[in-house]
């Protein structure tokens, strides 16, 4: 079947490495994208996905950003929808104790108190550049121009994670979504967005669900897969993802969405 939309997940997906698309995925995608919408949903800020969709030869497609709070058409915002400074003081207060330093990012500005391990791999990895300053200073800054966090990054040890995660479930788990990525990261976003519902806001008025293929490793790739036409999951995907897609494909290392993509959608 030939679908309207093709939606990736990037990182433990579509990129074959830490930063980049391979060869192969290019020219995959560049026999099907004249036909096909390629949309690339993730959770990276926008210029973590510019250089990828430059690559692809997609540029022409708007990208979703930040798990569905920011949506981008070029340089055109199509939806943005950020954590306040009010919720944000709060959270800073709720590390203030702790071992924890605050990534905090709004449209393609990112601001850290200082650099890090977790720091310099992002950088690396999303080839974006952080900006040094203290969070209250930051905190400032959006305040007076009516900004927030499209996402926040917790940059903890294990046991500050550990201790942070259920005080952040307690108090802010109504209002936000908090997502433990690993032992040491806590990720958090807006609770009303999602890859799913930033995939909507882009469809066509003709278009449904059924007419998109999704391509995704992780958690917050559940929802995307479940109610698409199509969800494909990774082989290196976490066993709740893969148990929810209709397809399981190759681990991203192993080019997973260019394989399904060349034995499936090329004709």
């Amino acid at each position: 079947m030939k679908y309207k939309i093709l939606c990736s997940d990037l990182d433990g997906t579509l990129l074959s490495t830490k930063s980049d698309v391979s060869t192969n995925a290019i020219e995959q995608i560049r026999k099907i994208k004249n036909d096909t919408r390629i949309i690339l949903v993730s959770a990276r800020m926008p210029s973590g996905m510019r250089y990828i969709q430059e690559d692809l030869g997609i540029t022409d497609q708007p990208i979703i950003c930040y798990n569905g709070a920011l949506v981008l058409s070029g340089n055109k915002e199509l939806n943005s929808v950020f954590i306040p400074t009010t919720i944000l003081k709060t959270i800073y207060e709720l590390c203030a104790e702790l071992e924890v330093d605050l990534g905090l990012y709004y449209n393609n500005e990112w601001y850290a108190p200082k650099t890090s391990l977790r720091v310099e791999k992002e950088t690396k990895y999303t080839k974006s550049i952080p900006t040094f300053q203290d969070t209250q200073s930051t905190l400032d800054d959006w305040e007076q121009r009516n900004v927030g966090a499209h996402k926040i990054m917790l940059m903890c040890t294990k046991s500050s994670a550990d201790t942070l995660m259920p005080i952040l479930q307690e108090k802010l788990g109504e209002a936000l979504n908090l997502y433990r990525s690993n032992d040491t990261l806590i990720e958090i976003a807006p609770k009303s967005v999602s890859k799913l519902s930033a995939i909507k806001l882009l469809m066509a008025e003709h278009d449904s669900l059924a007419d998109i293929i999704a391509f995704g490793d992780n958690y917050n790739d559940i929802e995307m897969l479940e109610n698409v036409g199509y969800g494909v999951a990774v082989a290196n995907a976490r066993d709740e993802v893969k148990a929810i897609s209709k397809f399981i494909t190759l681990e991203n290392t192993a080019d997973g969405v260019a394989h399904y993509i060349a034995n499936n959608l090329v004709y």
